[in-house]
């Protein structure tokens, strides 16, 4: 069984920014913690290592890449616990990514916006970050994570004809 997606494309000044959106039951500093302690981030997307903070660098192992050496990644702003901005770069670039948690009445939304300067490979990259968000669904309710042939090649054409836009 396949999941269904859910991002969405904004034009930008810079390009495009790709949309996901989660409700997870936890509160606020719950949800935080998922997102910024590697023990816990360790879960549903991969330990990292170094010192945490804005302006800093660590080095994240993909728990769902095999044999892919670790990602680089900035700290550019951190606001505990309500936004954290990176740039994730390995062998293929960097990636500018942002996260906007929310709580209401003990609920936590969270905004995950990829900021993209071309569209190019979205076909991979919409059904990836699914499918992390999932995990972190999955990890934060204490559920099993889903498989990555969930996600793609089932959502592959819907990020291809560029939802939203």
């Amino acid at each position: 069984m396949s999941a269904p997606p859910t991002g969405r494309l904004i034009r930008t000044e810079r390009g495009y920014d790709l949309l996901l959106t989660r409700a997870l039951k936890d509160p606020l500093a719950e949800v935080w913690a998922s997102v910024t302690e590697p023990e816990r981030t360790a879960r549903w997307f991969g330990p990292w290592e170094g010192e945490g903070g804005a302006g800093t660098t660590v080095r994240v192992h993909l728990t769902a890449e095999d044999g892919e050496p670790p990602a680089e990644v900035r700290i550019d702003a951190c606001d505990a616990p309500h936004h954290l901005a990176v740039t994730m770069s390995d062998e293929s670039g960097g990636w500018r990514l942002e996260l906007h948690l929310t709580e209401h009445e003990g609920t936590t939304a969270l905004q995950f916006t990829h900021h993209l300067d071309s569209l190019d490979g979205l076909g991979e990259i919409g059904p990836g970050w699914e499918f992390y968000l999932d995990r972190l669904v999955a990890a934060v309710d204490d559920t099993p994570l889903p498989g990555f042939d969930e996600y793609y090649p089932a959502q592959k054409a819907y990020y291809e004809a560029e939802p939203g836009l």
